[in-house]
């Protein structure tokens, strides 16, 4: 084995545990925005974990799945964090 296919065998280990972690805070959170930002360090995870396969294994067969995990993770994020910050307006301030 190359020292490419340990550092990505260890990368992957790692990535699965920090998985493991946002599925515990997925399923465990005491909020709703504990709960959203686990589901967007989950969807990292994912991404990350493809951009390890392909520098391991010499392709990009697996570039749009990662661009699109990005962007889909990018508008949740901002929707979120907009309607958060609506909701704790205080209601003369929503007009």
């Amino acid at each position: 084995m190359t020292m490419l296919e340990w550092a990505g065998i260890v990368c992957l280990i790692l990535l699965g545990a920090g998985a493991l972690a946002a599925i515990y805070r997925i399923v465990r959170g005491p909020s709703i925005l504990d709960r959203a930002i686990a589901t967007d360090v989950l969807l990292i995870v994912v991404s990350s974990a493809l951009c390890v396969e392909m520098a391991v294994n010499h392709h990009t067969d697996n570039i749009v799945f990662v661009v699109v995990a990005s962007v889909i993770g990018f508008v949740g994020s901002v929707t979120l964090s907009r309607f958060v910050a609506e909701a704790r307006k205080e209601p003369s301030e929503r007009a």
